[in-house]
């Protein structure tokens, strides 16, 4: 059985493309393809270059991508280098990353429109409360030097000042 390098070479010489012809379509560089057709994988800093290229460049020349690409975690599996996936980071996780985890994982339309609906019913709650507490009379507790009732049968005025002595 032929190796992906191969049959990559092999299905790019049978539509009788060169490498740039192959570069232009692909817009992957040149370089980039002589690795993938001689197996050479250490030029690339991680597999995911590896997988995508190979996908796109077995896409461009219209190979079963997905049994290409299983061929190609085979092949990558028997390599030391490529057998594990690295870590991306060395720091333990936190309680915090569990949090942001499930935010990012959040549908933030409807997250919005149950808040807003929150908020819209906190408001209406809030106006019904001081529309009924409004009805009482909020100086009537406040003593005789501070407020004074009108009396009943007065005019709506207000009083005057008085009048300056005459000199």
């Amino acid at each position: 059985m032929a190796t992906v390098s191969e049959q990559l070479r092999l299905a790019r010489e049978q539509q009788q493309l060169d490498v740039y012809q192959v570069a232009e379509i692909t817009k992957i560089k040149t370089d980039h393809i002589r690795a993938l057709e001689s197996g050479t994988y250490d030029i690339f800093p991680a597999q995911v270059y590896i997988r995508g290229f190979t996908r796109t460049y077995a896409t461009m020349l219209k190979l079963d991508v997905p049994r290409l690409i299983a061929d190609l975690d085979a092949e990558l599996s028997r390599d030391e280098r490529f057998r594990d996936h690295p870590p991306l980071t060395n720091t333990p996780r936190s309680p915090l990353d569990f949090v942001m985890l499930q935010l990012s994982r959040m549908n933030w339309k409807i997250a919005l429109g149950l808040l807003a609906g929150v908020v819209i019913l906190l408001v209406v709650i809030s106006a019904v409360r001081n529309r009924s507490a409004s009805t009482a009379d909020p100086l009537k507790d406040l003593g005789p030097g501070v407020y004074r009732p009108k009396p009943e049968k007065s005019s709506e005025t207000l009083p005057l000042p008085p009048a300056p002595a005459k000199r």
